[in-house]
């Protein structure tokens, strides 16, 4: 809930944006968010899921640069009616000055956000830790659908996985995309947390403090958003300065109403997004995607900030004839140095008839310029033979390069997972391997249908050791997530998670 602005107690040039936070003493953290010269537009605060929130306590987020830049705010008022008390003010600053951005993507080292030493989020009181099952057909799956009746209980994935290190702890994130039973139900986005990235505690309801764990954002109530039908999550990355705190920047796709024109293309089993049923492998229709970008202070409370795009959005699709003409999607961004961050996205080229992955390229991590197309499907009969979608990329911290792991889309529109690499991350993309390094399992496993959306992790401390975590499939189209560790010095060598101690 974002209330009135007010200026500064000390004087600073700044507006000041209010967060409710409910479990948050009341207090002021200042961070420099701005990245740039032109800013895009802070959406209102009623795209945010929003619970009962309790009126005594609010928590205070400052957006402004250093006392040597030169900013100016733009205001934006709530679309629609609202009464006299719960009239709300939006106040951004558009700044001349570049904050510090964390380039590592994986693991951050004390970072100011959600690991104070008092923090209850390890111990949430309204979640329960999640089950994981060790037997033979649950090897691997480390989070399953949530409990009957919770925002997630139907469907699961999208995963981001963060891992955060303290003094004397370390501490897991992993925001996820969930539906709920019933028809005509969006995907949502909520978090979860763990002490190991493997046994995770969740919520099943609405996130209501910054301690707590479960649903943080929902779709878009503006009827000309992007995002009115569906948002999953992509990349999260943490925007930090020496001098001020740090601030999370969601990216995401954002589906609305708009149905994309495959006319033609029966025969290519394209989804997006996916839906899972109890008869087919995947069903649904098909609806244009756009990548949007959201900040929060706590990973909870989520504002969203607008694009160029008349939508809303970072980047609009292609035109007639360009490869990503139908929609974008999946946009993960990585972090190349303070000035250069670089998205890549998934698109489908009609063209060719396969799915294939984009670059773009940012200095402030809002305007976007695209670069083309970078990988797209392999060789006749090969497991990703119809293309490459949902790329998890990171940069590989021994020797520099850059690693992409990827969905490859077989022509049985079976779904495995491959992996690339490159030495600079914008070109000379190579596939590591012409086999999948992650298939689906037997015919009893928990993910024997499918496995997609993977994300790495470099394990702090070892070079050579990764998790991926990724989506799978199983019978009659249930969704779980699971995770694969690397064996010895290889990342092409992961076995599944079974239980025992890594």
């Amino acid at each position: 809930m974002i209330l009135p602005s007010a200026l500064h107690s000390q004087g600073l040039p700044a507006p000041v944006v209010r967060l409710m936070d409910a479990a948050a003493a009341t207090r002021i953290k200042t961070v420099n968010i701005l990245a740039s010269s032109s800013i895009g537009r802070m959406r209102n605060a009623t795209t945010l899921s929003q619970p009962a929130w309790p009126s005594t306590t609010t928590e205070t987020l400052a957006l402004h640069p250093g006392s040597r830049s030169c900013c100016h705010s733009l205001l934006r008022y709530q679309r629609g009616p609202v009464s006299n008390s719960k009239k709300r003010l939006l106040f951004f600053v558009q700044c001349s000055t570049k904050p510090g951005i964390d380039s590592d993507n994986a693991t951050s080292k004390n970072p100011a956000i959600g690991l104070d030493s008092n923090s209850t989020s390890q111990r949430p009181a309204t979640s329960h830790p999640n089950q994981v099952l060790t037997s033979t057909c649950s090897r691997g799956l480390v989070f399953d659908l949530g409990s009957r009746n919770s925002w997630d209980s139907a469907e699961i994935g999208s995963p981001i996985i963060k891992r955060y290190i303290g003094d004397d702890e370390e501490r897991w994130y992993m925001w996820y995309h969930g539906r709920p039973d019933g028809n005509n139900t969006c995907d949502s986005i909520g978090v979860a947390v763990s002490s190991n990235g493997i046994h995770w505690a969740r919520g099943a309801a609405h996130a209501r403090s910054s301690a707590d764990v479960g649903l943080v954002m929902t779709c878009s109530r503006n009827w000309w958003a992007f995002d009115t039908e569906s948002v999953r999550p992509s990349e999260l990355v943490l925007m930090s300065s020496p001098m001020y705190s740090s601030v999370y920047w969601l990216y995401y796709t954002g589906f609305s109403s708009e149905e994309v024109d495959f006319s033609g293309l029966a025969k290519i089993p394209l989804q997006n997004p996916e839906r899972v049923d109890r008869e087919n492998h995947v069903s649904g229709k098909i609806f244009k995607s756009l990548p949007g970008l959201a900040c929060s202070q706590d990973g909870r409370h989520w504002a969203r900030i607008e694009g160029e795009h008349h939508s809303g959005a970072l980047l609009d699709v292609g035109s007639r004839g360009e490869w990503d003409s139908l929609f974008i999607a999946a946009p993960q961004v990585v972090v190349h140095s303070s000035d250069d961050l670089r998205m890549y996205y998934h698109s489908f080229d009609v063209e060719k008839g396969q799915f294939g992955v984009g670059i773009a390229r940012s200095r402030d991590g809002i305007r976007w310029v695209k670069l083309g197309k970078i990988m797209e499907g392999g060789s006749n009969g090969s497991f990703d033979e119809l293309g490459v979608m949902n790329v998890c990329v990171v940069r590989h911290q021994k020797d520099g390069r850059y690693l992409m792991a990827y969905e490859g889309v077989g022509g049985d529109n079976g779904r495995s997972i491959g992996l690339a690499v490159s030495p600079d991350g914008l070109k000379n993309w190579k596939r590591l391997q012409e086999e999948p390094v992650l298939e689906p399992s037997e015919e009893d496993g928990w993910d024997n249908r499918a496995v997609g959306s993977p994300y790495l992790v470099q394990m702090e401390g070892n070079a050579d050791e990764w998790r991926l975590y990724y989506r799978g499939i199983g019978q009659q189209g249930r969704m779980g997530i699971g995770m694969a560790v690397s064996q010895g010095t290889e990342i092409t060598r992961l076995r599944r998670w079974a239980g025992f101690h890594l």
